[in-house]
């Protein structure tokens, strides 16, 4: 069992999530792949880097990320930094020949995430975009089904991921709501990991029709470098203009000739972190709520019709990944086992030598969907999706 050491590069609410992973996965999947070693992690100032070592649980830190790419000793990088921040970073790092896992969206656009995609592709390296949702092991177990041929031929996907933590207009002017540094707002923030999970389950997409709306145009301005999500309120002092969308919904078109629809917006009163799926097929229906993680709800139309209807699932050991976690169904799982599932398949691929998913081409795909649905928007017409090539 090899050790592996981290360079993380961001200590807010990723880098959280991040650490915590690394610390938990060799008590959850043991024996582990491989030990992650948290050995350096970076932060914007030499005050911040210190304190989130201090209490993520780094050896040492860094207030220069490149200090990272450079250290020999560094075997994986981790970039948990604001979005457009992703690319200049990971192609260092796949310069440099390091493994790399990096939060979603993987950059701002298509093009920054063409060049992050050929920066890995031909290098003997792992890398992964953190699309952690499609972990959840009641996610993974519909991909069972799917797989199975229990629902059949599938015929249709609708996915939303619908939060409220910035439907108050006074929440402040995170990068989140700045296109220079986040790319797009609902779009790239969290419609992602549903399109992620559309693409996982049922398959490409071969074309979109959408709608961008901005609710918000200005938000109170935000003090400290901090992202607060909408846990603190603006005052009465300036405001900045919100360039992003607070709602995207998109029509689909899939290349095996599924139909689909995806919604999400970060203004839905009420709706917490509300991410959904319910796909048909020919021969049943499965549906998840992320809020009820330990479900999935399943019909089969070979049950007998005096039963036939949904039936509750509930994950546990003999499920996929039930063997690392908690020995009894329902015992519950939340965020941090999905880091913990995405940490261990990492490091087992680098430490077999083998591949993982969702991976840069992953989010390369990803980021060519989101730029068709910006250009529908737009054109207010369908427009295709362009595939990647290997």
């Amino acid at each position: 069992m090899q050790n592996l050491n981290v360079g993380l590069i961001g200590g807010g609410f990723m880098g959280k999530a991040h650490s915590l992973a690394y610390a938990a996965m060799p008590m959850f999947f043991w024996p582990a792949p491989a030990l992650p070693v948290r050995k350096v992690i970076a932060e914007a100032t030499p005050e911040l880097a210190d304190e989130a070592a201090r209490r993520f649980g780094f050896e040492t830190s860094t207030s220069d990320w490149r200090s990272i790419i450079d250290d020999p000793d560094i075997h994986v990088v981790d970039i948990a930094t604001p979005n457009h921040l992703h690319a200049e970073i990971a192609i260092a790092a796949a310069e440099a020949g390091k493994h790399i896992i990096c939060e979603k969206p993987l950059a701002r656009t298509g093009e920054e995430s063409k060049a992050m995609y050929e920066a890995v592709k031909d290098k003997d390296i792992v890398h992964m975009v953190a699309f952690n949702y499609r972990r959840t092991p009641a996610v993974a177990l519909a991909k069972k089904y799917i797989e199975e041929g229990s629902i059949g031929q599938i015929l249709s996907f609708r996915g939303t991921y619908l939060q409220d933590w910035s439907a108050d207009p006074n929440s402040p002017l995170s990068w989140r709501f700045q296109k220079s540094i986040a790319g797009s707002g609902a779009l790239g923030d969290i419609a992602t990991h549903v399109i992620d999970m559309a693409r996982y389950l049922v398959g490409e997409f071969s074309a979109v029709n959408a709608v961008l709306s901005t609710w918000i145009p200005e938000r109170p301005l935000q003090s400290g470098g901090a992202d607060a999500l909408g846990t603190v309120r603006g005052g009465e002092g300036p405001r900045g203009q919100v360039d992003v969308d607070d709602e995207v919904m998109t029509m689909i078109r899939f290349a095996n000739g599924a139909v689909g629809s995806v919604e999400a917006t970060r203004n839905a009163h009420g709706r917490n972190n509300y991410i959904t799926f319910e796909i048909h097929g020919t021969e049943g229906s499965i549906v998840f709520n992320y809020e009820r993680r330990d479900e999935l709800q399943v019909c089969f139309a070979s049950d007998q019709a005096d039963r036939r209807g949904f039936r509750t699932v509930y994950t546990g050991p003999a499920h996929p990944y039930g063997d690392g976690l908690w020995p009894i169904p329902a015992l519950g799982i939340g965020y941090g086992e999905t880091k913990i599932i995405e940490a261990y398949d990492f490091f087992k691929a680098i430490a077999e030598g083998g591949t993982v998913n969702p991976n840069f081409a992953d989010g390369y795909q990803v980021a060519l969907i989101d730029d068709a649905i910006v250009e529908s928007a737009a054109k207010e017409s369908w427009v295709e999706v362009p595939q990647i090539t290997a």
